[in-house]
């Protein structure tokens, strides 16, 4: 039996030909909104960041997660392989960027709303407050 390793690409490309393209040529591959945002630009400081997290990366030491209120950010494929904390409302959640993730926003993978699970009102209670959010 031969077995065959697939490998990631992203529209007929691998992420080593998507790395070594330009932000203006991976944008042509992108969806309309995210082209848009790509070629509009980026925020400087979160560029900065990856920069300096992709060198430490080299390194081969583990950098620390880019924090960030960034929500829309577009993730490209030189961000493959970082950490950011992206803001849900409350408290920075852990996103790790892995290839499948490229073309795709931050604020996705960092879900703002918490399931709700209906409980008993205790005494003196109002009947609306038997719904208590809950994180899982």
């Amino acid at each position: 039996m031969i077995f065959m390793v697939k490998t990631f690409t992203y529209r007929g490309k691998t992420l080593q030909e998507l790395q070594s393209m330009s932000n203006e040529e991976v944008a042509k591959l992108m969806p309309s909104r995210q082209r848009k945002t790509i070629l509009k630009g980026f925020n400087k400081k979160v560029v900065k960041r990856i920069e300096n997290n992709k060198k430490i990366l080299a390194l081969g030491k583990i950098p620390k997660a880019i924090r960030t209120h960034l929500r829309d950010f577009t993730i490209m494929p030189n961000m493959v392989g970082l950490q950011f904390g992206v803001h849900t409302g409350k408290e920075f959640f852990p996103v790790l960027i892995n290839e499948e993730m490229i073309g795709h926003y931050l604020g996705e993978y960092a879900l703002t709303r918490q399931r709700v699970r209906h409980g008993k009102a205790g005494i003196g209670a109002t009947k609306s407050s038997t719904a208590i959010a809950t994180r899982k």
